[in-house]
């Protein structure tokens, strides 16, 4: 039997690869003779870098400024292609997450993506002519405006000054002096991992949708809105194209700047992460597959990646078993998407009155994750 162990991220408690460590345990205390195939796997959001070095990228550190001036180190992967050319795979949390910064009001009018951009060239510098994005767990709502200046873009006031980083600054901007601009950004092609379909600005752009889980409060909220749709003007006179598009919207409207200035396509972060790392080669030669998170919710059920591998999977006939940290999707959805069986780990951790112990569920996950494995193979 080839059993291909495929998990996305158990947030707070194990990434995808420890999970599928742990998953592969389980599986061969069933099946010791079975050949085992231990790929994480990622949407285009936080986790896509692990699964691009699981698959052979090599993983690179550079320092960087983040999203409210601290240097932060931050990875990104490259790996040649079949193509002559390199393929770098970079993570807007990286360098500008979410987990860099106090998410104060204050905060989510400063932060910027100027460290993004600083990993760009980074990748530039290696030689790179495709780069891959995955724009999730973002701390800024500055239109990409801070990756742009990191590759010489200057956004002018009145005044002819240079604004302050971050999106509080983006309605002030009257100008883009584009002289400067790093001429290596329309010759490499940008693959923007992007599931979400909110516009730049507007009730369901960046600003309105995503700002309060960045600390924007309400008078926050419509600063970088105008911001964005002063941006978005901007950057349509300057690069001919509109980018108050779908999608465009995500990472606090990183990618509207791309789609401007270079050769930027936004693709389903699954789909994307999925051909970067291989995993149809993967699937095609399984008999079965064991997937799961950290929370099987009804998100899971609209694309999000074991679920997405699911949906793959039936489409080759073959079965899918599901183990999660929790799982709040009936079986009968589960089994609308190829799942055969499926465990929670809240079922393995509880307290002697048969309560689910959630604290002991998350510090001991890989010993309940390989154990519940086990369990729901034996009962297949």
């Amino acid at each position: 039997m080839r059993i291909l162990i495929a998990p996305d991220k158990f947030k707070g408690s194990l990434t995808a690869a420890e999970a599928a460590s742990a998953m592969a345990e389980g599986a061969l205390r069933v099946y010791p003779d079975a050949v085992v195939t231990q790929f994480p796997i990622a949407d285009g959001g936080e986790g896509t870098l692990e699964a691009a070095v699981a698959a052979g990228y090599e993983e690179r550190i550079n320092a960087v400024v983040g999203p409210i001036l601290k240097p932060v180190g931050a990875a990104w992967a490259i790996r040649q292609n079949a193509f002559g050319g390199a393929t770098a795979v970079i993570e807007t949390a990286q360098a500008s997450g979410l987990a860099h910064m106090e998410p104060t009001p204050e905060n989510a009018l400063r932060a910027h993506s100027y460290g993004c951009g600083q990993l760009i060239a980074a990748a530039l510098d290696a030689g790179a002519t495709e780069i891959v994005l995955g724009v999730g767990g973002s701390a800024m709502s500055d239109g990409g405006s801070g990756a742009l200046r990191a590759l010489g873009l200057k956004p002018l006031d009145a005044a002819g000054n240079v604004v302050p980083l971050g999106g509080g600054s983006l309605a002030d901007v009257v100008s883009l002096d584009v002289s400067g601009l790093d001429p290596r950004l329309t010759a490499v092609r940008f693959r923007i991992a992007v599931d979400v379909r909110n516009p730049l600005y507007g009730s369901d752009g960046a600003a309105h949708v995503f700002g309060p889980q960045k600390g924007a409060d309400e008078d926050a909220v419509e600063l970088l809105d105008a911001g964005l749709r002063n941006w978005a003007s901007l950057l349509r006179e300057a690069g001919g194209h509109d980018v108050n598009v779908p999608g465009a919207g995500a990472a606090g409207g990183f990618p509207a700047s791309f789609l401007a200035f270079a050769q930027a396509t936004l693709e389903g972060g699954f789909a994307l992460v999925a051909g970067l790392t291989g995993l149809p080669e993967q699937l095609a030669g399984s008999d079965l597959v064991i997937t799961g998170e950290g929370s099987m919710d009804s998100q899971s059920l609209t694309g999000k990646a074991p679920i997405a591998l699911a949906d793959s999977a039936q489409g080759h006939g073959i079965p899918v078993i599901v183990v999660a940290g929790r799982i709040l999707v009936t079986p009968e959805e589960l089994a609308g998407h190829g799942v055969v069986a499926a465990a929670q780990l809240l079922d393995v951790a509880q307290r002697r009155d048969g309560v689910p112990d959630v604290a002991d569920a998350v510090a001991n996950a890989a010993k309940y994750l390989a154990w519940a494995t086990s369990q729901v193979l034996e009962g297949v």
